[in-house]
């Protein structure tokens, strides 16, 4: 038992330092066009995991500065609740949603169906759906499946590809909107 909690202790030490590392060499994706007012710009996210009820409401970054406490929060917020794993989210995907949402005017956080999802748990569904991509974004932190109760998900896409920062997928039937941090593209 003692070897596997120094195991499991060891393997958050390293996903820890990796996070930080990864959040301080991360260059914003979007930032404000007026230089000043991104020097010292606080970002926001608020956002609930709909299968867990958690949720992060908060500043994520100052300027060009991500903050590691507040990514260590939002990558357990958005862990695979299926299997409990964590994993460092993208900067740039949570600069996209905070985005959107600010762009939408919504003041009700927005809802997450998907963040991280272990390989183990993409594998799982792609058996039972055709819409899960074999190499998904998801699998690296870089993916956001959302959407906003009371709010069309046809004007969140719209937000979403008028920022032209990375992948948009619109699943109208099942009611959300797919963001990630790829190349620009939308389907």
């Amino acid at each position: 038992m003692l070897a596997i909690d120094t195991y499991d202790a060891e393997r958050r030490n390293i996903l820890k330092l990796g996070l930080c590392g990864f959040i301080a060499t991360a260059a914003p994706v979007l930032i404000p066009s007026d230089a000043h007012a991104a020097k010292n710009a606080a970002w926001r996210a608020s956002f609930r995991n709909a299968h867990t009820g958690e949720s992060f409401n908060g500043v994520y970054r100052v300027g060009n500065k991500y903050l590691p406490d507040a990514f260590e929060r939002i990558s357990y917020v958005l862990r695979d609740f299926r299997t409990g794993e964590v994993f460092p989210m993208d900067p740039r995907v949570i600069d996209i949603m905070a985005l959107v949402h600010k762009k939408s005017k919504q003041t009700s956080p927005i809802e997450i169906l998907s963040g991280y999802r272990s390989p183990k748990t993409n594998a799982r569904l792609r058996k039972v759906s055709s819409g899960v991509a074999k190499n998904s974004f998801h699998m690296y932190g870089q993916a956001l499946d959302m959407r906003m109760p009371g709010y069309r998900t046809s004007n969140i896409r719209k937000h979403a590809v008028s920022l032209k920062a990375g992948g948009v997928g619109y699943y109208p039937k099942s009611n959300f909107v797919h963001v990630d941090s790829g190349n620009f593209r939308t389907w």
